[in-house]
C-alpha cells in the first residue's frame, strides 16, 4: 500500500514532510499517525491509510514534494532483513558516500575517455546546485585545483567520471560557477576526491543562508519551507528561537520573528542586495582570482595537442564563467528580502502562501465567467434577538455574537430552495450537492487566506454556526487545522464587514459556482411600512452581494437566491432561535 501526500487545501499543490513518526520496520495500526506534513496553509499529523508494516521510506524528513507523490510503502509483513525494501532515508545515507568513493580508485579505468563532455560536464555540475563556493573552504578548492591540474596531466576526463554517477552527485554540491572557473576541464573533478561531502547536500541549509556573507544558521537542519522563508526575509536563523523538538526552528518561529522584527527586518534585507562586496570583489576576482587559475591553465593546455578540438574552448570556458561568479552570489541577495529603489519604491517578493492564492485567483478568473449581484439587507431582527441575548450569550459562550452565524444560517436554508448554487462545474454538466459544506474564509492577521468548512452545515442551528465559525478561525490563526478542516466546502462566505465595506465582488473558490460576501452595517433611515401607514426608522442595514457563474444559473436564478436570504434575514423569529 502506497502512502502519498495529501491534498492539504484547494489551493495546496505540495507539502514538507518535517517528521517521520514511524521508522522503517515499525508497525502501523489503520489511522495511525505516520508523518508530519507542513504546506504554506496547513501544520498536520498524516494517519495511515491502513494497517502493516512500514517497509520503505521514498521521502526523507524535510523534503518539499507535490501532492499525490509516494512518500513511504505498507506492507503485510515486515522488511527482510537485507533491507529489501526497507532500507530507508538511513541507509540510503549510508550507502551514498560508499558509492561516492568507489570511483575514487579505479580513476584509470576511466582514463581512455575522451576529454570533451569535460568543459559540459563541468558546467552542468556547477549550474545544477547553484550553490556557493563561500561554504567550501580555501584549502578545499586548492587542493581540488592541483587535483584537477594533475589529472589533466594523466588525460582523465573528470567530467566523465562525474557522469559515473556518485561523482556527478558530490559534484553538483561542491561545485559552483566560480568553482568551474578555477578548475577549468575539471568541473565535477572535486566529486571523485571529495565524494563523502556528499551527504552535506543534504542538509543545505548552509548555502541559502550564508548568501548574505555571514555564513550564518551554518550546520542547523532547517525544512526547505523555513529555509525559503529564511532567505526571503535575509534572516539569521541562529537569532530565531526555536520551538520545534530540540530546539528545531519551525514555520512558525520565522513568521513570528518576522512580525516582531517589523520593518527592522526589512531594512536588514535591503542592506546586501546592494551587492557592493559582491560586486566589487568581481572584478578583483577577475583580475587576481584569475592570475590565480592562469598557473593553473597551462595544465590542461599541455594535452591540447591530443585533443586539439575539446581543449580549444576550455581557457575561453572560465573566461564568462569567472564574471558570472559575482551575480551568482549577488542574486539571491537582491531576490532574499524587500529591496528599495532610488525613488523610494519597495519590492517585496511573494511569500509562497502569496503565490498560492495568485495563482488559485488567476485560475478562477480565467475558469468561470464571474457575476455580481447584491441585494440591501435590513438587520433590524437580527439586531433586536441580538441585543436580548447578549450578555447571557457572551457568559456563557465566551464570545460576542455576531451577525456572521446569522447569515450563515439564512444561507443553509436558502442553498436548500435553490441547490444549482450549492454546486460545481464538470465537463459540460453540473453537479449538485445535496450537502452543505460552508466555507468561511478567514483572514490570517493580514499574511494570507484559508477557508475552513463547516461540514454538512445545513443541519446545524444557529447556535452550533456560531461556535463552529469561532473555532475555525481560532484553528486556523494558531495553524491548528487538519487536512480535513480545509476540504470538500460547496458554497462559501466571506466577510470583510468588520471593516466597514460597501460591498464586495469576491471571486469564486473554485471548483464551487458561487461566493457571498457580508458587507459593513451601519444604521441608516429607512421606510417601514405598516397597517398605520409609512414610517421612518433607523435600522442596522447592510449589503449581501455574490458573485456567481454564470455557466451554472442565470442572473433571475441569483437575484430570487438573494431576495429568500433577504426574507429569511427580515423576516425570522430569531429570539425563537435564539432560546
Amino acid at each position: 500500500m502506497d502512502i502519498t501526500m495529501p491534498q492539504l487545501g484547494e489551493t495546496v499543490t505540495e507539502g514538507t514532510v518535517t517528521r517521520w513518526l514511524k521508522q522503517v520496520g515499525d508497525q502501523v495500526a489503520p489511522d495511525e499517525l505516520i508523518f508530519e506534513v507542513s504546506t504554506d496553509k496547513v501544520d498536520s499529523e498524516v494517519p495511515a491509510p491502513g494497517g502493516g508494516y512500514l517497509v520503505e521510506i521514498l521521502v526523507p524528513e524535510g523534503e518539499t514534494v507535490p501532492v499525490g507523490t509516494k512518500l513511504a510503502v505498507l506492507g503485510d509483513s515486515p522488511p527482510s532483513a537485507d533491507g529489501g525494501g526497507g532500507g530507508g532515508s538511513a541507509a540510503a545515507t549510508e550507502a551514498a558516500p560508499a558509492e561516492a568513493a568507489a570511483p575514487s580508485e579505479p580513476v584509470e579505468a576511466v582514463e581512455t575517455v575522451a576529454a570533451a563532455p569535460v568543459p559540459e560536464a563541468a558546467a552542468a555540475g556547477g549550474g545544477a546546485t547553484g550553490g556557493s563556493e563561500a561554504d567550501e573552504p580555501a584549502g578545499a578548492r586548492a587542493e581540488a585545483a592541483a587535483a584537477s591540474a594533475e589529472a589533466a596531466e594523466k588525460g582523465v576526463s573528470r567530467g566523465a567520471e562525474a557522469a559515473g554517477g556518485a561523482g556527478a552527485s558530490a559534484g553538483s554540491g561542491a561545485g559552483s560557477s566560480t568553482a568551474a572557473a578555477e578548475r577549468p576541464g575539471g568541473g565535477g573533478s572535486g566529486s571523485g576526491a571529495t565524494a563523502p561531502p556528499g551527504p552535506a547536500e543534504e542538509t543545505p541549509a548552509p548555502g541559502p543562508e550564508s548568501g548574505n556573507g555571514n555564513g550564518s544558521g551554518s550546520g542547523m537542519l532547517l525544512s526547505p519551507v523555513v529555509r525559503r522563508l529564511v532567505t526571503e526575509h535575509n534572516l539569521d536563523p541562529s537569532q530565531i528561537p526555536g520551538t520545534g523538538e530540540g530546539g528545531r526552528v519551525t514555520r512558525s518561529d520565522v513568521l513570528a520573528y518576522i512580525d516582531r522584527q517589523g520593518g527592522a527586518t526589512r531594512q536588514a534585507g535591503g542592506a546586501p542586495a546592494g551587492g557592493a562586496p559582491a560586486g566589487t570583489s568581481a572584478p578583483a576576482s577577475a583580475g587576481g582570482a584569475a592570475a590565480a587559475p592562469a598557473p593553473a591553465a597551462p595544465a590542461p593546455v599541455a594535452p591540447a595537442p591530443a585533443a586539439p578540438a575539446p581543449v580549444a574552448p576550455a581557457p575561453a570556458a572560465p573566461a564568462p564563467v569567472a564574471p558570472a561568479a559575482a551575480p551568482a552570489q549577488a542574486a539571491p541577495a537582491a531576490a532574499s528580502g524587500p529591496a528599495f529603489r532610488a525613488g523610494g519604491d519597495e519590492v517585496v517578493p511573494f511569500d509562497n502562501m502569496r503565490r498560492r492564492t495568485a495563482e488559485h485567483m488567476v485560475r478562477s478568473k480565467h475558469t468561470s465567467p464571474h457575476v455580481l449581484t447584491a441585494v440591501e439587507v435590513d438587520f433590524h431582527a437580527v439586531d433586536r434577538a441580538r441585543s436580548a441575548h447578549r450578555n447571557e450569550w457572551r457568559e456563557h459562550e465566551g464570545f460576542a455574537l455576531t451577525y456572521l452565524p446569522f447569515v450563515a444560517r439564512a444561507v443553509c436554508d436558502a442553498l436548500a430552495e435553490f441547490p444549482h448554487l450549492n454546486a460545481s462545474v464538470g465537463e459540460d454538466q453540473l453537479t449538485v450537492h445535496h450537502y452543505v459544506n460552508l466555507g468561511i474564509a478567514v483572514d490570517l492577521d493580514r499574511r494570507g487566506l484559508i477557508v475552513p468548512v463547516i461540514k454538512n452545515a445545513e443541519g446545524k442551528r444557529l447556535r452550533q454556526l456560531s461556535r463552529e465559525i469561532r473555532d475555525l478561525a481560532e484553528r486556523a490563526r494558531n495553524k491548528k487545522l487538519t487536512p480535513d478542516d480545509v476540504t470538500g466546502g460547496t458554497f462559501t462566505i466571506t466577510n470583510p464587514g468588520p471593516y466597514g465595506t460597501l460591498i464586495s465582488a469576491p471571486i469564486i473558490n473554485q471548483p464551487q459556482v458561487a461566493i457571498l460576501s457580508t458587507d459593513g452595517i451601519k444604521k441608516k433611515p429607512v421606510v417601514v411600512e405598516t397597517p398605520a401607514g409609512d414610517s421612518i426608522a433607523i435600522h442596522p442595514v447592510g449589503m449581501v452581494a455574490m458573485s456567481w457563474d454564470h455557466r451554472a444559473i442565470d442572473g433571475a436564478y441569483a437575484s430570487k437566491f438573494l431576495h429568500h436570504i433577504q426574507t429569511i434575514i427580515e423576516t425570522r423569529d430569531w429570539e425563537a432561535e435564539l432560546a
